[in-house]
Parts: C-alpha cells; sequence; structure tokens
C-alpha cells in the first residue's frame, strides 16, 4: 500500500514538473515574440525618423515621386475601376433585394449605394487591395535591392538610401490614392446605377434621386482622411519589411507576404480607430 501511494506521488510529481517546464517555456517563447514585435516597431519607427530628413538633391527626388506616382498609382488605376463597378453594382443589387417592401421608397436604393461607397467600401476596400498589389510590389522591389546589394552601394557613396528609396514612394501613395479612391467612388456609383437601372431594381430617376438625398460632405472628408492614413501604413510598412529583407530570393517573397499581411493588419486597426474618433 505505502509502495502504491508512493509511486503514485512520484507520477503525480512528474507531471507537474513536465507541466511547469512546459510552462516555462511557453512564457519564454511569447516573450520572445513580444520582444522581438518591440524591436520591430522601435526600428519601424527609427527607419521613419531617417526617411525624412532633409533630401540632398530636391530635384532629383521630385522626378522620382513623379515616377512612383506613375508606377503606384496610375499603373493601378485598371483594376481599382474593375473592382469599384462590380462593387457598386453588387451593392445595389443586395440592398435591391432588401427593399422589396413597397413602404420602403426606391429611391434609399441609390442613397445606400453612395454611403456603403463613400464611407468604407471605396476607402477600405480599395486600400487592402492596393495593399496587395503596391505593398507586395515596394517589397519585392526593395528587398530585391537589398539581397543585390544596391543599398550597400548607396550607402558606401554617402546616400541617405532610406530617404533616397522611400521618401519618394510615401510621398508618391498619399498623393496619388485620394485620386484612386475619388475614382472608386464615381466608378462604382456607376456600377450601381447600371445593375440597378438594367436590372429593373430601380428607375433612373429614383436612383439620382438618392445619390443627391442626405449627401454629408464630411462624409468625403473621411473618407479622404483614411485614405491617407492608409496611404502611409502601406508605403511604410512594406517599405520596412522589403528595407531589412536579410538572405536571399526566398527572403524576398517571403518580405513581400510579410508586407501584405501586416500592411492589411494596420489599415483594419486604423480604421476602426479612425472610425470611432470621426464619426462616433
Amino acid at each position: 500500500m505505502l509502495a502504491h501511494i508512493v509511486k503514485m506521488c512520484f507520477k503525480v510529481t512528474k507531471v507537474c514538473i513536465c507541466n511547469a517546464f512546459v510552462s516555462i517555456i511557453i512564457i519564454f517563447n511569447q516573450s520572445l515574440y513580444m520582444l522581438k514585435a518591440l524591436h520591430n516597431i522601435g526600428q519601424y519607427f527609427s527607419m521613419l525618423f531617417q526617411v525624412f530628413s532633409r533630401p540632398e538633391k530636391g530635384k532629383v527626388y521630385w522626378k522620382k515621386i513623379v515616377h512612383e506616382m506613375n508606377e503606384l498609382g496610375v499603373n493601378s488605376l485598371a483594376i481599382v475601376s474593375i473592382i469599384s463597378i462590380f462593387m457598386g453594382a453588387v451593392v445595389a443589387i443586395q440592398t435591391g433585394l432588401q427593399f422589396e417592401n413597397p413602404f420602403i421608397p426606391k429611391y434609399l436604393i441609390g442613397y445606400a449605394t453612395r454611403e456603403s461607397l463613400i464611407l468604407e467600401f471605396s476607402p477600405t476596400m480599395i486600400a487592402l487591395i492596393l495593399a496587395g498589389k503596391v505593398g507586395s510590389s515596394i517589397a519585392s522591389e526593395i528587398g530585391t535591392m537589398r539581397v543585390t546589394e544596391q543599398i550597400d552601394a548607396l550607402e558606401i557613396m554617402g546616400i541617405n538610401s532610406k530617404a533616397f528609396i522611400i521618401q519618394p514612394k510615401i510621398i508618391a501613395t498619399i498623393l496619388f490614392f485620394p485620386v484612386l479612391v475619388v475614382i472608386s467612388m464615381s466608378v462604382g456609383m456607376v456600377g450601381g446605377y447600371l445593375a440597378g437601372t438594367l436590372g429593373g431594381l430601380i428607375s433612373h430617376t429614383d436612383f439620382m434621386y438618392g445619390l443627391h438625398y442626405w449627401f454629408e460632405p464630411y462624409h468625403i472628408f473621411y473618407a479622404l482622411v483614411k485614405t491617407f492614413f492608409f496611404a502611409f501604413i502601406i508605403s511604410s510598412v512594406s517599405s520596412y519589411c522589403g528595407y531589412y529583407t536579410e538572405g536571399g530570393a526566398l527572403e524576398v517573397g517571403k518580405s513581400s507576404t510579410r508586407a501584405v499581411v501586416f500592411s492589411s493588419i494596420v489599415i483594419l486597426i486604423t480604421n476602426f480607430t479612425l472610425t470611432q474618433l470621426m464619426l462616433s
């Protein structure tokens, strides 16, 4: 009997020691992840401080800004337009199906389409799409420059590589992404109009009245403010992921993936924060 009790105590002690050891490992790993996250955040803000230092030659930077506006903004116009027109059409159709009650005025389809596009779909959805297209492009471009030692060559020549490479991209996205969002709003409303009128859900007069009904200019301001933040997040976070790439071609692909994931997460968090601050 005594031997059985001793054996049971030994098993319980063994299990407790194993559980304690596993808990210590988990806590240690979580601490490492936390320290790594804090390190990345600090390194990110340190990079931004150097990015916005005074440029050596303003004329060279202006040419690079115009080039980046074309590469990152104009080249995204097609995909933004295609997505927006179908997005507006889907919003109009789904809204129309919910308003089959004869006591609900049909012009609310146009109103709901306009508000959905301005408040959320155009600024946020387009930002997430651009995070995938533009963000991965920025991260892979800068990451390739890092692994091929082009950035090291710039630093050897005494050039602030962070400002020279990253600053034009941030300025270009901040200047041009609001244009893309305004175009998205307009094209989305056209898509909603075509889907609603051609599908027989609403007449031309009712839809146009709904677009003008109870219009709040502040909502446009709110959408553009969000877009400025989203543009900065996409360009800066993607540049950070690309700039600190280590290794070879495989790591460049991983940096592009991290850029899209991190940018999307920060965009959603910022969207919630700005909505609470500006619309609550």
